[in-house]
């Protein structure tokens, strides 16, 4: 049984409950069994216990969890301190960098931006380990866009953060006008230079969070050393 500790529990329970979940966490269960699955199954839900329904006011939708050692941790994106910044989180902390001026941090832990309100939600939330998008097309989808469904519905509003293909995707769940979509390439090498930067996605979201009287987000994530942590760990 999932339980995520606020107002997601009520809003999902129905989901959990049917066939299409049913069979998979039949096939989780067979996987963690037998394979090295990323995140830990104990983190599979981290980005909605983290943030729930009623905080959530930015939303940036991954692909899949990353696929190597130590590194996922069930927020899209975002990898524990002390592991090494990858590529695509490198070039979101470019941008931000050159929108905001953020100085770049020594680490990738986004839980600071968790607990404000942006919801890390990656489009499938299990990866075989060193095989990427391994666990597609198993029902994670299906339950992410019900997610995105259930914000859709919120009055208040939100800012979808869509990079890349498989995040455009989600558009078409996001019909209420009241929500603010914005769209650009995936921050992975291989595409970052062709729109994602420049995008200004940061400073665009806060302007769209201030017109509509909510607090904007603190997009500077701490040195490792303020969080507590050493960089052995």
């Amino acid at each position: 049984m999932v339980i995520l500790n606020n107002d997601w529990d009520q809003l999902l329970e129905d989901e959990f409950q049917k066939d299409y979940y049913q069979k998979l966490r039949v096939f989780l269960i067979h996987e963690y069994r037998y394979y090295t699955v990323y995140p830990d199954m104990y983190e599979i839900f981290t980005a909605l216990k983290l943030t729930s329904y009623a905080e959530t006011k930015v939303v940036i939708i991954g692909q899949d969890p990353y696929h190597g050692p130590n590194q996922a941790h069930g927020l899209a994106f975002s990898v524990k301190p002390g592991v090494a910044i990858p590529p695509s989180l490198l070039n979101i902390f470019k941008e931000l960098q050159s929108d905001l001026n953020c100085e770049i941090p020594d680490n990738g832990y986004l839980v600071p931006w968790a607990k404000q309100g942006v919801l890390l939600l990656n489009a499938v939330l299990t990866v075989r380990a060193n095989q990427p998008k391994s666990h597609r097309n198993r029902g994670w989808e299906q339950f992410t866009d019900r997610v995105i469904a259930i914000l859709n519905e919120k009055n208040a509003p939100i800012v979808f953060l869509l990079w890349g293909n498989d995040a455009k995707q989600k558009a078409q769940a996001i019909t209420n006008p009241k929500h603010l979509i914005l769209t650009a390439t995936h921050p992975s090498p291989f595409s970052a230079a062709y729109g994602f930067f420049g995008c200004r996605h940061f400073s665009r979201a806060n302007q769209f969070l201030e017109v509509n009287g909510l607090e904007p987000v603190e997009w500077q994530i701490p040195m490792i050393h303020r969080l507590g942590f050493e960089r052995s760990q």
